[in-house]
């Protein structure tokens, strides 16, 4: 009986009328001694069971990065000196995040679509910050979002994407060298009149190799090792210096 009533329940749902099939020029990131960013190539192809709507297709792709909690500050100048006068928590932010759209964002997605799914960097950041009204959160948000655009951690590529045909589209993304270690993912949506039709996800793999990683472990399993060997690094390298300094004096 069970089984009569799953076949009945897919019978019932409608086939997906187009679907993502992705394609990435790499889907693992090392992050190593001398890395300086990366460039992904994202591309890929619309599969479908009928035929071509008469409406345009628009491709969106996302990227983000690990989601961390952030405190932001907000400095004023008291009695001659700058002082934090007030503070602003976010639940989870995005550390790194890029959206590329085919055409303009706007006409790429509706604004309930967008709130839906979450697609614009402004979405992608989550606060349930309360006793705060609504001017000062969004002035706390732009602030994030400006200050992660300058570092090139927040992108918004408009008509970056470019689609063929209406099946087949690409578009590169350019990934800083601050980036920060995780799993990454990767979204790709389709949209007809701003709606979405379609989605796909799937994942990029970022990882410090190498003496970074070394690093990048002991400080975390065993802080006090790292502490006494960082204690140690500058004492040897102080008393390198002093006697470089000292022989280049007598001659």
């Amino acid at each position: 009986m069970l089984r009569l009533s799953l076949l009945l329940l897919l019978a019932a749902m409608p086939l997906r009328a187009e679907e993502v099939v992705l394609g990435l020029s790499q889907n693992r990131i090392a992050i190593t001694a001398n890395f300086d960013g990366s460039e992904i190539l994202i591309f890929g192809a619309v599969k479908r069971e009928e035929a071509i709507p008469d409406e345009p297709l628009e491709v969106i792709i996302a990227i983000s990065g690990p989601s961390l909690p952030l405190t932001v500050r907000r400095k004023d100048r008291r009695f001659g000196i700058w002082v934090n006068v007030d503070s602003f928590h976010v639940d989870e932010a995005p550390s790194f995040y890029a959206v590329a759209t085919s055409a303009g964002f706007n006409e790429s997605i509706s604004l309930l679509q967008d709130a839906v799914h979450k697609v614009s960097v402004a979405k992608a950041i989550h606060s349930t910050k309360e006793g705060i009204d609504y001017g000062d959160r969004r002035n706390f948000l732009d602030a994030i979002i400006r200050i992660r655009e300058d570092n090139g951690l927040y992108q918004t590529l408009e008509n970056a994407v470019e689609v063929d045909e209406q099946t087949l589209f690409r578009t590169n993304i350019t990934l800083p060298s601050n980036l920060t270690e995780g799993d990454y993912t990767a979204r790709i949506l389709l949209t007809r009149g701003g709606e979405v039709v379609s989605q796909y996800t799937t994942s990029i793999d970022v990882r410090k190799v190498g003496i970074e990683r070394f690093l990048f472990k002991l400080s975390r399993e065993m802080p006090l090792i790292y502490g006494l060997m960082s204690l140690a690094i500058a004492i040897a390298a102080g008393w390198g210096a002093s006697a470089a300094f000292r022989i280049f004096q007598r001659d």
